[in-house]
């Protein structure tokens, strides 16, 4: 991580500086945090690469949020006294909207990778703007997945956080006007296997994540996996948990035919191709959509900064403005009914899952 700049540095208008937020430590999810930080920092060489911003060198200076919302909120008030032009990242939604509530009252331009959380802030906030889907989009799709599938008694396995009681309320209120059922299981009360006898009770036909991982999802896909009565029974993931080489390192076959969320089109663009490779050279695996994402993020206001400058006040105005080839197509924002920041409306969503016959593969079910 970045060591802050000296007086020396703050003041010298030689380099262009974007403050990163991005979960590096735990309870954070790292593996996601690194995914979101290697796209960041590909782009960023990219830029360089291609003469900066207008000549000047575009730095990063990284702040880990370990999923705390307060270190997020720390991290802007820092960063904004440094002079950055803008904060870019973060995966956690209550992370985010900690980091985007703070950066519009110091009027500092924030452009968020990740996080889903439909209300990103309470107010209308100009100065935020957001790449990933808004949860409400996504987990719809991820329910009309379900139902085109024939699953209509629907449990979730969940904790009690802003953003699981978010995806929960979508999935009900999607599926019970289409005949379906949502039943809630406290994984705060039950074990793995009371969660077992719960779902064989109730008879449901899918079980859905909505959980920390690796605990306790890991140990509910265990146990679901080896419970007969169970057999027939879908486990799914919507936010995207087995997207992960850790998933599958942890489960193995178990962790395949789970299907979950990503943010990845049929094919990527040209960029996103050659950025694909270089990610999977840089990472030493396949890149996540959360890479993807991070690279965006920087392709984006790299395109802001060269056309408007590094005032923060024009950062802003230029989000209605944004018109950039990414690598998951053409990013424009937009102002969305029930979102209060800039949105791109929308990036491609998938239902994908691990191909049982080879977990190191994955299947797209259904797009959106």
């Amino acid at each position: 991580m970045d060591t802050p700049p000296s007086q020396a540095e703050r003041i010298d208008g030689s380099v262009v500086r974007i403050g990163a937020l991005v979960p590096l430590t735990r309870p954070g999810w790292t593996e996601a945090g690194r995914h979101l930080l290697a796209g960041l920092e590909l782009a960023a060489r990219h830029v360089n690469d291609d003469g900066g911003i207008a000549g000047r060198p575009l730095e990063l200076l990284v702040r880990d949020t370990a999923a705390d919302p307060g270190k997020a909120e720390a991290a802007v008030e820092e960063l904004a006294g440094l002079g950055v032009a803008a904060v870019a990242g973060e995966y956690h939604s209550v992370v985010a909207r900690a980091a985007a509530t703070r950066a519009d009252a110091l009027g500092l331009p924030f452009l968020c990778s990740s996080a889903v959380l439909d209300a990103l802030t309470e107010q209308p906030a100009k100065t935020v703007a957001r790449l990933a889907p808004a949860q409400s989009h996504g987990w719809r799709i991820y329910a009309d997945f379900l139902l085109g599938a024939g699953h209509r008694r629907v449990a979730v396995a969940t904790e009690p956080t802003l953003y699981w009681a978010s995806g929960t309320r979508i999935l009900r209120e999607h599926l019970t006007p289409r005949g379906g059922t949502l039943a809630e299981l406290d994984m705060r009360a039950l074990t793995p296997a009371a969660a077992c006898d719960e779902l064989a009770a109730q008879g449901a036909t899918a079980l859905l994540l909505l959980v920390g991982t690796p605990e306790p999802a890991v140990p509910i896909v265990r146990a679901v996996r080896r419970d007969p009565r169970l057999a027939g029974l879908l486990i799914g993931a919507p936010a995207g948990q087995p997207e992960f080489a850790g998933w599958a390192a942890a489960l193995g076959g178990d962790g395949a035919a789970i299907p979950f969320l990503r943010y990845l089109p049929e094919r990527l663009t040209p960029l996103g191709a050659r950025v694909e490779t270089a990610l999977r050279e840089q990472l030493a695996e396949t890149p996540s959509f959360v890479a993807f994402e991070g690279y965006d993020t920087i392709t984006v206001l790299a395109g802001v900064l060269r056309s408007h400058g590094a005032d923060r006040a024009r950062i802003a105005d230029a989000w209605p403005h944004v018109d950039v080839e990414g690598t998951r197509g053409t990013i424009r924002f937009s102002d969305v009914p029930g979102i209060n920041v800039r949105q791109w409306a929308w990036p491609p969503v998938q239902v994908a899952d691990r191909d049982p016959g080879h977990p190191g593969r994955f299947r797209i079910l259904h797009t959106g």
